[in-house]
This record gives C-alpha cells, structure tokens and sequence, in this order.
C-alpha cells in the first residue's frame, strides 16, 4: 500500500535519517517517472499505429507496413541490447495495432454483415494465444505481448458490440453483453496487473442500467436514468472489491482497489443526478419505452402514469443520505488510511456543497448556521475518537 509521508518532519522527529529519507524520495521520484515514460510511449503508440493505418489507407500496405514494423520490433526485443528495448516494443505494438485495427476495419468495410461475429472469433484466437505467450514468454517480452494481449480483447468486445448492433439486440441481452465485457476486462487487467485496464471494467458494468454518457456542443454530461438502482449496484461492486482486497493477495488488492475507486466514483455521480432531480425507482428499466410508441405525446402520458405507480424518493432525501454517507466515509476513509477513498469521497462532498448552495439554500442562511455549527462538534468527536483508538494527535495537529 503507499502512504504519504513528509520526509523532513519524519527526520526532525527522529523517525528515520536522512539516508533513509533519500531511498523514499528517490523511489517516489523514480514511480512517478515511470509513469509518465509508460504513459508518453502509449500515446505515441496508439497514435502512430491510427495514423498510419488511415494514412496507408490500403490493406495490402497496412498490413505489410505492420509487418515490417512488428518484425523489427520482435528482433530489437530478442537480440538487442537493454538499452533498446523501449524502441523494441514501440516498433513491435505499432506493428501489431496496425495488424489488428486494420483485420477489423478491412473486415467491417468488406463484410459488414458477418464482421462482428468474425472480429469477435479473430480477436478471440489471438487473445488466448498471446496470453499463453505472456504467461511462458521470454521475460523481454512481457510487455509486448500483454500489450498486444490488450488489442486482441479490444478486438474481441468491438466485435461483440459490432454483432449486437447489426442484429438491433435490445432489452435484456444487452446487459448480460455489459457483464461479460466488464468481466474479460476486469480478469485482463488482473491478469496483466494493470490498473488502468481495471478501471476501464465499470464502464460496461455501469452500462448495464444505461448509466453513462453523452456529448454535444460545449457540453459533456453524465446521466443515471435508474440513479437509485445504479447505487445499490455500484454498492455491491463496492463491498465486493472491498472483499477481495482483504484476501491479502497483493495484484488482486491492487485491482480491487482501483475498481472499488471508479464504483464509488460512479456511485456518487448518480447521487448527484438523485439530488437534483430524485428518482422513480425501476421507470427506466421496466416502464414503457419510446421506440414503442409513435407519438411523443402519447408515450409521455403512458410514462406519467407508470411513475406514478412507482416508489418516488425526493432530490431532498438524495441530498440528506448524501451528505451522511460521504461524511461517514470520509470518516471511515480517514481512519482505515485509505487516501484514494478519502480524496475522491472529499471531491464529491465540495461537489455536493456547491450543487446545493446553488440549488437548494441559496436563499437559507439559517441552514448554513445550523450545518456549521453542527459540524464543529463532529469534529471535536472525530479528534477524541482517533485519539482513543489511534496514536493521539496534538491539538497542533487540528488546527
């Protein structure tokens, strides 16, 4: 688990020495760095194989260029110096993007009716071949062939949705799709234990209830038509990462962790669409659907009568268990020492602030008196708690 630490004031208190204070900052230094190395040579990836592929604009040239450029990488990689290998695995994953994205494209231009089923099965193929070869491969290789492991499952769901869409599925198949492209994605990013792979799992799992998002001119939103269910599910995905990261598996807890975070994220987001306008719980998922009607008009009064048949929680209600949530999770965060919780639940607690200052008590001065004056005594009550519980802190240490 990292922890934040201030390495003068550990020095000056004689917790560590200044030798010891060096070996964190240089760690802490050498983490970041990698980082942001990984992260400029996956953006130079991924725009380079996208490039070439819609400059080459041929699949003969896409894919002997691919070739060239993964052929070239693979002998870097096997034969070349360490110092190489960065330029190795650059060349080898353009090389095989522009394979795979170019397999997809040309079968989606070619064979449009049968191409999702059939980038469903190549991107399959290659998935388990490659993680074969991440799992007995030579150590060199590691990162190519997760890398390319990556594109063969990207492939692989593209392929799914690409089959879904051409045969119009809707209704309830859709999110059996959703759990099964959040579960490869989830079991990738495990297998590769990589976090960013993980947290791109919850946006078929949010999918599922049609949480999302939608961008138009200046605007980009997040909507959650089902707010309350959309939380009770991210609850369980929540209680289930908090599950496994206590199995004391290190890679597991990592990417328990990192799921749990965007869960949370997720939920507070539907919280925030519950506070503003409250929620008919199940009109989205269960009442009559748009595509069924022909009129608008006609469908709006069908729709006004089923939600009122429902059972309605108030933006007010939202509001209220909100706030107390986020407040005992920021509390709960702060004592267990888990800072990403604790950020992210301090952002959504000033979101929610704000929102309802403009919202809400705009107009209510005594409300700011009363949530003021309350707070003031939570947290004297937090200070003595941790103070029982915990390594006591100076009063210094509270203002």
């Amino acid at each position: 688990m990292y922890y934040v630490a201030q390495t003068d004031q550990l020095i000056a208190d004689g917790v560590i020495n200044p030798a010891q204070a060096d070996e964190i900052q240089s760690r802490a230094r050498a983490a970041m760095i990698a980082l942001c190395v990984n992260s400029l040579l996956i953006a130079g990836i991924l725009a380079a194989t996208l490039g070439l592929v819609f400059y080459l604009a041929s699949a003969l040239s896409v894919a002997v260029c691919g070739s060239l450029f993964l052929g070239a990488g693979l002998l870097i990689l096997r034969y070349g110096d360490a110092l190489y290998r960065m330029f190795g695995n650059a060349s080898a994953l353009i090389g095989a993007g522009m394979l795979i994205s170019g397999t997809g494209f040309e079968l989606a231009d070619k064979v449009p009716d049968i191409a999702g089923i059939a980038m469903a099965i190549v991107g399959a193929v290659l998935a388990v071949l490659f993680l074969w070869r991440f799992r007995a491969g030579f150590a060199q290789l590691r990162f190519a062939y997760g890398a390319v492991l990556v594109m063969a499952v990207a492939l692989h769901l593209t392929g799914i949705y690409h089959a879904a869409y051409e045969v119009d599925l809707a209704g309830w198949p859709m999110p059996l799709i959703h759990l099964y492209v959040f579960a490869v994605v989830a079991v990738l990013g495990l297998t590769l234990d990589l976090r960013i792979v993980t947290a791109f799992a919850i946006v078929p799992f949010a999918q599922m209830l049609d949480t999302g998002t939608y961008y138009f001119t200046a605007a980009y939103v997040f909507y959650s038509p089902e707010s309350t269910l959309s939380i009770l599910q991210m609850s369980v995905l929540i209680g289930a990462c908090l599950w496994l990261a206590g199995r004391g598996h290190a890679a597991l807890a990592r990417q328990a962790g990192v799921l749990m975070i965007m869960a949370f994220v997720v939920a507070n987001l539907c919280f925030l669409v519950g506070s503003i306008w409250g929620d008919d719980v199940g009109s989205h998922m269960f009442g009559p659907q748009r595509a069924d009607f022909d009129d608008w008009r006609a469908y709006r009064e069908v729709a006004q009568a089923y939600r009122e048949t429902l059972p309605h929680i108030s933006e007010g209600a939202y509001s209220i268990v909100w706030a107390l949530l986020l407040g005992g999770l920021i509390i709960w965060a702060a004592m267990s020492n888990r800072r990403g919780m604790f950020n992210a639940a301090m952002t959504f607690a000033g979101i929610h602030a704000y929102t309802q200052m403009f919202e809400s008590f705009s107009d209510e001065p005594l409300a700011y008196v009363i949530g003021g004056l309350a707070a003031i005594p939570l947290a004297f009550g937090l200070w003595r708690l941790n103070n029982a519980w915990f390594k006591p802190l100076t009063p210094a240490s509270t203002q």
